[in-house]
């Protein structure tokens, strides 16, 4: 070893081996320190047994924390600038760039169809013959304000195409129909048809992921007094209230004439357009409905008809 040391440090020589032996040194300070300790006990202590013993923990502790030492020098922490400059990113980012990683992220689980079928402005059948109710908007029913032009005009946004479909939590309503977003490319087509007029906003917890998104579309569509913002009379007749609970249809029971307000003809009432009991059975007495006279199953809805509607409802 003496003469190593004079071979390896003397002269020329150590001008560049010792700056490189300190270096690893530092660079692997736990081995380098497990080997100092070894080195020393070993010239040290003369009781065999004793000094096997002692050997054994250095060796154990030095290819633990050697490890740890290693593996921490591989994979260095961020530098502070770079985590600031992040954190700046996402504060500064603007709602639209939010908008679209958000869309990127939900392109993921989507399936693809098409569309077979219009039913209604909300309301779509599938190759297949399911049928499927936008999530989170809700458009006139049939013989209402406006209900004629939310069917057209979702006619030309997805009739006979292939659509992609996003599913929040629920994935049917009680009458089987699908509850999805519908997508045309990036073209959103629950929030098309709030933004332009054509619908309102209809939130039904538990789907309420795009409810912020669609309730800011809705107030731009109001502001601006957008078709049916504009061309019907009231709220009333637009079907829902803009709130972030479940809403539903709020006419009321009779028009000032004494005839029924409500359109009694349309196929797709169900309970899920009402959050009361009570309204449910407002509508179900308005259009004379009964236990033995229920055509859109408020009543039969869960198999036995007693003259009360929706009695699940609060």
């Amino acid at each position: 070893m003496p003469r190593m040391k004079q071979k390896i440090f003397k002269g020329k020589k150590k001008l560049i081996t010792i700056p490189v032996a300190g270096m690893l040194a530092l660079t692997f300070l736990p081995i380098s320190i497990g080997l100092l300790l070894g080195w020393t006990v070993r010239k040290r202590v003369k009781n065999k047994k004793l000094k096997l013993g002692a050997l054994g923990v250095i060796t154990f502790f030095t290819l633990i924390f050697g490890s740890i030492w290693v593996f921490a020098m591989a994979s260095p922490t961020p530098p502070k600038q770079e985590i600031e400059n992040q954190q700046t990113n996402e504060a500064t980012q603007t709602p639209e760039a939010k908008k679209d990683e958000e869309n990127s992220v939900s392109t993921t689980s989507r399936q693809k169809a098409k569309v077979t079928k219009i039913i209604d402005g909300d309301t779509i059948e599938l190759e297949g013959g399911q049928r499927l109710r936008y999530i989170g908007m809700d458009t006139p029913e049939k013989g209402d304000c406006y209900s004629t032009e939310s069917t057209k005009r979702n006619k030309e946004l997805v009739e006979g195409k292939t659509v992609e479909l996003e599913k929040d939590v629920s994935e049917t309503d009680r009458y089987g129909r699908l509850l999805r977003y519908v997508y045309v490319g990036d073209d959103f087509i629950n929030e098309i048809l709030v933004k332009e007029g054509f619908a309102s906003v209809y939130t039904y917890p538990p789907d309420v992921k795009y409810n912020e998104r669609l309730l800011e579309a809705q107030k731009e569509a109001r502001d601006q007094g957008k078709r049916l913002w504009s061309k019907c009379n009231s709220q009333e007749s637009l079907g829902t209230q803009p709130t972030s609970k479940a809403t539903t249809k709020t006419e009321s029971p009779s028009a000032s004439n004494g005839s029924c307000k409500y359109s009694c003809s349309s196929p797709d009432r169900d309970c899920s357009d009402f959050s009361t009991h009570s309204q449910a059975q407002a509508f179900f007495n308005c259009c004379g409905f009964s236990a033995s006279n229920d055509p859109m199953r408020l009543d039969k809805a869960t198999g036995k008809g007693n003259g009360l509607a929706c009695e699940s409802l609060p």
